[in-house]
């Protein structure tokens, strides 16, 4: 058993001609690799927190309607105000403000629902809803309201029917002076 290198395969090892990487050139091919894998995990991480913003936005606006039913489903009409508490959802605290005002309709009153985390600044909220309370709104399948509140109602004029197949006019809802007529 012949325990030395055969002569031609040191001379390749040792040859001037042979072929290999340096020293320089693996470190410069590591950081180009390196940089690449940190646009992809900054690429990840990004990702990974609109996801958590996207969520976090879908849950509050879906306590700023569960907000804005609930008060719609009262009996009694809200005051106009503002009021504001915390509430636990999904595994997270929350921080909602009902704001209720006037509108031009005496009987109606408008909700703006703002909904943040509870550990996030007063004013950054992740939903806002808005929404209506009163008398002076139509029973579903109709186009009549009442818009008086209790007493006259507000029909549409004459020759529209609301249905765009020009079907039949509703009635006008006053009667005809006689310098109309003539």
């Amino acid at each position: 058993m012949n325990t030395t290198a055969s002569p031609s395969r040191s001379r390749s090892l040792s040859s001037p001609g042979a072929r290999g990487f340096t020293l320089i050139e693996v470190l410069a091919a590591l950081v180009i690799v390196g940089l690449g894998m940190l646009g992809v995990i900054q690429a990840v991480i990004q990702s990974a927190n609109t996801g958590t913003y996207l969520r976090e936005k879908t849950l509050a606006h879906w306590i700023a309607m569960n907000l804005l039913t609930e008060r719609r489903l009262q009996t009694a009409p809200p005051e106009v105000g503002t009021s504001s508490d915390m509430i636990e959802y999904a595994g997270q605290r929350w921080r909602w403000t009902v704001r209720v005002s006037e509108t031009a309709v005496e009987t109606m009153h408008r909700f703006d629902v703002s909904v943040g985390l509870a550990d996030a600044p007063e004013n950054a909220t992740l939903a806002t809803a808005i929404g209506f309370y009163g008398t002076a709104i139509a029973p579903a399948g109709t186009s009549v309201v009442n818009w008086a509140g209790s007493g006259g109602t507000h029909r549409r004029p004459e020759g529209r029917s609301g249905e765009d197949d020009g079907g039949s006019s509703q009635e006008p809802t006053e009667e005809p002076t006689e310098e109309e007529t003539q």
